[in-house]
């Protein structure tokens, strides 16, 4: 059956600050709701649909400690992840910030990456609008590699290919449902090591050339 999107389902995306409508192939927009996707000047972009039962099935999944964090922006966010993944029984560290009163990303960013550095969890989830300016302020300290992820291919291939011990979200770029299956595939995908850790031992040659 042909996924159909209507009105409501706009004017939830715009409740949540949401610019991108996530539709899969073929999927049916009524004129109503291209109407307010014309007026809000709205993205749609194409659901991207993989199938990982079949890898994941055997994978040992290598998270069960996560620290979390991010500013005002993803305040409500980082809030409905914790909840999530208490109920899958990962051991979560929120990092802040505690409320949406305005804040600067970076304070987060970087609590989130020491955890992770000094390896009392296992890993890291950063929220802030676009999921950009904290990826590069995590990624600013030694052994940090803090992945900005926007689809459940982007989240394997960061994991898979890239070791990323951080996942990085915008939570006014993509809806809560996008984010709730990127962070599930970002957390049971693992590195595959082979080629991957040739050039992995590449970056982190350069990390440590200019390290001052």
């Amino acid at each position: 059956m042909k996924e159909l999107i209507t009105e409501e389902d706009i004017v939830k995306a715009l409740k949540k600050n949401s610019k991108v409508i996530v539709a899969g192939r073929g999927s049916i927009i009524t004129p109503l709701a291209m109407d307010m996707i014309r007026k809000e000047n709205l993205t749609i972009i194409e659901k991207q649909i993989h199938d990982y039962s079949s890898s994941s099935s055997s994978v040992n999944f290598p998270f069960k400690k996560i620290a979390i964090g991010s500013d005002h922006t993803g305040f409500k966010t980082k809030n409905l992840l914790i909840k999530l993944l208490t109920e899958k029984n990962y051991q979560i560290f929120d990092m802040g910030t505690f409320n949406e009163k305005s804040c600067d990303f970076p304070d987060f960013a970087e609590a989130v990456a020491e955890k992770v550095q000094q390896k009392s969890t296992d890993c890291g989830i950063i929220l802030d609008a676009t999921g950009i300016p904290s990826a590069i302020t995590a990624n600013k300290i030694e052994g940090i590699r803090a992945a900005t992820c926007y689809n459940e291919f982007s989240a394997k291939s960061s994991r898979s290919h890239n070791d990323a011990n951080i996942l990085v979200l915008g939570a006014k770029a993509l809806g809560d449902e996008t984010i709730k299956s990127i962070v599930e595939v970002w957390l049971i995908s693992s590195f595959e090591g082979g080629r991957h850790q040739r050039r992995l031992d590449k970056i982190t040659s350069i990390e440590k050339k200019y390290k001052s």
